[in-house]
């Protein structure tokens, strides 16, 4: 598990205004219904991001996320996991997320982004032109396999995400990609110097950087001893959002 219910999301390094946001539910195109969390910049925006939470899907680190990211003007939505599995419903550190897990497939997962972009890009009086994955944990590994799912993002963010996971896909994908590692994540970091070796040999943008030292999970306001870690990360992955926007 990657956040308890007592983590929170750092706050973004500009904070403006989010008062729109909320529980929603969206509709893949199998037609199942997923939970999802939205959250709106108060100031007007054309970019949006679309958040892939750690293996226990949307719980309220990842809502508190979405609010995070409007703050920084960008129009965000998180989405869940399990709806064709578990339904819709909270999933408090109670959730049997296991067993969800193990019946998770890429596709469905490409195709309730593709929902929760399409949403996006619908946003009435609004034209988002630019939307981005950020992803977490299992999270992070499903935001770089956006990158080869063909919907038309800008760019795909992992934070302490296993590339190997995914290695299968590094050949098919064509989206400019960042990964934020964990030092102590020892396992993670020789795939993920192998991933961006591999994208670069394919013309492909990417990114890795490590923080020596920094524990998974990492990026948790709740934690004082991984502010500046934090606050970095905040700082790449917004810049990374302007190169690519």
């Amino acid at each position: 598990m990657c956040y308890g219910d007592d983590a929170l999301a750092p706050f973004p390094p500009i904070r403006g205004g989010a008062d729109d946001r909320g529980d929603l539910v969206l509709e893949s195109a199998d037609g199942t219904k997923f939970g999802a969390y939205y959250a709106h910049p108060d100031t007007p925006s054309t970019r949006a991001v679309v958040i892939l939470p750690d293996v226990r899907g949307l719980h309220n680190f990842y809502k508190d996320l979405a609010v995070r990211f409007a703050e920084a003007s960008l129009h965000a939505v998180a989405i869940d996991y399990f709806g064709r599995t578990a339904g819709i419903g909270a999933r408090g550190e109670d959730f049997s997320f296991r067993e969800h897990v193990d019946q998770m497939a890429y596709k469905n997962v490409d195709a309730d982004v593709a929902a929760a972009v399409g949403w996006l890009k619908a946003l009435p009086g609004v034209k988002v032109d630019a939307v981005f994955a950020v992803g977490f944990c299992l999270g992070g590994a499903q935001s770089w396999h956006q990158s080869a799912a063909g919907h038309g993002l800008k760019g795909c963010v992992g934070f302490y995400g296993p590339p190997q996971r995914i290695e299968d896909m590094w050949k098919d994908m064509r989206v400019p990609c960042l990964l934020l590692a964990a030092g102590n994540d020892t396992h993670l970091l020789e795939p993920a110097q192998q991933m961006v070796a591999t994208l670069e040999a394919n013309g492909v943008e990417a990114e890795l950087h490590v923080y020596e030292g920094a524990p998974h999970s990492f990026f948790d306001r709740t934690f004082d001893e991984n502010q500046d870690a934090c606050d970095d990360a905040w700082r790449r992955v917004l810049a990374f959002f302007d190169a690519h926007a």
